[in-house]
């Protein structure tokens, strides 16, 4: 059997010790051997298996994702872990989702790959051509954060948020400028982030709420719903607009501090991060925006601060 490992999860292990590489290492053969040793994580199609830190030198104790094929096996997630022995809280909570899996696992294995696969595009773009704004990109989510999220918005997260957090919890920026990574310079929002923006939005409706007992059908006015999910921020300091993620359709929705109408965006989240992706790898054909240089921060035409335009470089490939 096969065993791949994605360059941004070796750039993670040489972070967590200097006996990490040799423990995946070890891990990939171990896999090779005996491909289901892992056990459900909660998202289909991705197994996870904890690596015991104390039988290697400098190692923390780890828990690995991968996903399995018939005839190969590509190690996604790596991060460390606090024991090599779940609780019987997070066994209860792994029950729990597995229970709780979407109506059609096949759809969203492949949800889980084409996320993974765009998200994994455009960090191998940043960090070869924009490190600066690859450093800026915070490492991923744990389940049990990703499940507090869940429990304080009351909601559960899709599939592929569920994934990209778990590949990301945020992007902090670049340099205080607060440029983001995706188009239009706007950045993932940390998880913390998300539930703020979330309860900010649901007191705005509450308060129109109160007002539309009074109002015809026609009068009403929506400026949140309790599916919506924000994901996606102006700016990695700049929460006065966004995108957010409807957990019901799918769909990316733009939203706004101001209470405009909300703007559908006709995106998934996979299209959203896959045209990203291809913006970044054929800059000439960018419709939506432009990507440029300025020194190893990645900046969208859109964004250019005047007091750094003649800095800025675009990309012509």
């Amino acid at each position: 059997m096969k065993v791949e490992i994605q360059p941004d999860v070796r750039d993670i292990a040489a972070q967590l010790g200097a006996g990490v590489p040799y423990a995946l290492k070890v891990l990939a053969s171990q896999l090779a051997d005996d491909p289901d040793m892992g056990r459900p994580s909660g998202l289909p199609g991705i197994l996870t298996v904890a690596v015991d830190g104390e039988v290697f030198e400098d190692c923390p104790d780890l828990s690995v994702g991968y996903i399995r094929e018939p005839d190969r096996i590509e190690i996604r997630f790596l991060r460390a872990a606090p024991s090599t022995e779940p609780s019987t809280d997070a066994q209860d909570q792994d029950q729990g989702r597995e229970q709780d899996q979407p109506a059609d696992p096949a759809a969203a294995a492949v949800t889980v790959r084409e996320v993974a696969d765009a998200w994994r595009r455009i960090t191998d773009w940043l960090q070869h051509n924009a490190p600066d704004s690859y450093a800026a990109l915070r490492a991923g989510a744990g389940p049990t954060a990703i499940a507090a999220v869940e429990g304080d918005l009351g909601i559960r997260i899709p599939v592929e948020l569920h994934v990209l957090w778990l590949l990301t919890a945020g992007d902090g920026g670049v340099n205080g400028w607060g440029w983001g990574c995706l188009p239009g310079g706007e950045a993932l929002m940390p998880l913390d982030a998300v539930a703020a923006a979330y309860r900010r939005r649901m007191d705005a409706q509450d308060h129109e709420d109160t007002f539309n007992v009074d109002r015809t059908e026609d009068e009403r006015i929506t400026v949140w719903k309790t599916t919506w999910i924000p994901v996606v921020s102006h700016g990695a300091a700049d929460g006065t607009s966004g995108l957010y993620l409807d957990a019901a359709t799918g769909y990316l929705g733009r939203w706004s501090r101001y209470n405009e109408g909300p703007g559908d965006e006709l995106d998934t989240l996979v299209s959203y991060l896959e045209e990203a992706a291809d913006m970044l790898e054929a800059p000439a054909l960018a419709t939506r925006d432009k990507p440029g240089l300025i020194g190893g921060a990645l900046v969208w035409g859109s964004r250019i601060d005047p007091a750094q335009e003649d800095r800025w470089q675009p990309l012509t490939g």
